[in-house]
């Protein structure tokens, strides 16, 4: 897959996901605005009540594919015969499309009425989807190879070298700006002291005003556009994996830390989801389609 094919299959999927929420939301606006005691008379409450033909159909395919994200990812990440059944991160990729889509269409499958053991579910599917934000955030900190496999700090000190070389013998950057980057970037904000959340904005904004600095002094090398465009892009590429390298063990912390909250909340969805099927099934509810 190519970079510009990734590119509109990312868009595609989120573009998906937009969609379905703002479709059902504007089909069933009226109606999900309507109190709910007064739910009953209204015109389209035979389809878009939780055992409606659209609300259970939503239920049905949001827990589906729930599902199968849940349970496709594991599989390409633990079984061996999938091991190279395409890249790790496309599979996360769809993963998370899944796992987005899946709890909109539960979103409308419940009518935006919570209560009982169904509610204690919604709420963790609802932590699961925070939690899984924060874990991709966490996730892409950490470098890795085209094929998802984590870089080794060696690799990672490589590149690091590679970037500044190519920096000054290719582009032939000045030995100044070079010089410049190294520094900055050896006064860096020190990661390990402070607030987490804080010092990733400090950061942040260290890098922002490093490249505004460097565009800068990049603009009196007389470079054509086309290579302070690349110089700009190599050097961002140099600032970021630097901040991945910095960062490296306190991500991995973080990510172990992170599986401990998301997979609980993932196995109570997926257990009480269980409970309310066969329970609804024991109270005479049958397949709607």
């Amino acid at each position: 897959m190519t970079n510009l094919t990734h590119k509109i299959y990312v868009f595609t999927l989120a573009i998906i996901t937009a969609l379905a929420f703002l479709l059902l939301a504007f089909y069933g606006a009226g109606y999900y605005l309507t109190a709910t005691g007064e739910r009953f008379f209204h015109g389209q409450n035979d389809l878009l009540k939780s055992s409606g033909l659209v609300g259970h159909g939503a239920g049905v395919v949001g827990s589906l594919l729930m599902i199968i994200g849940v349970f496709g990812y594991m599989a390409r990440k633990r079984v061996r015969r999938f091991l190279r059944l395409g890249l790790l991160k496309h599979w996360l990729e769809f993963h998370i499309f899944l796992c987005t889509l899946g709890p909109v269409l539960v979103l409308y499958h419940t009518a935006f009425e919570f209560g009982g053991i169904v509610a204690i579910s919604f709420w963790s599917m609802v932590a699961v989807v925070i939690s899984g934000v924060i874990g991709r955030f966490i996730y892409i900190q950490i470098p890795r190879t085209i094929e998802g496999r984590e870089m080794s700090m060696n690799e990672l000190n490589g590149m690091k070298a590679n970037f500044l070389e190519e920096l000054e013998n290719k582009y032939k950057i000045n030995t100044e700006i070079i010089g410049f980057l190294n520094e900055s970037l050896s006064d860096k904000p020190d990661w390990g002291e402070g607030n987490f959340l804080a010092n990733i904005f400090k950061r942040l904004r260290f890098e922002k005003r490093l490249i505004k600095k460097i565009r800068s002094k990049l603009k009196t090398q007389g470079l054509s556009r086309k290579n302070f465009k690349k110089n700009i892009k190599l050097i961002k590429a140099e600032i970021v994996l630097t901040r991945r390298i910095d960062w490296l063990t306190s991500m991995h912390n973080f990510l172990r830390y992170w599986h401990v909250a998301h997979l609980p909340f993932a196995l109570i969805m997926l257990v009480i989801m269980i409970i309310h099927v066969v329970v609804v099934v024991l109270f005479g509810y049958k397949w709607i389609f």
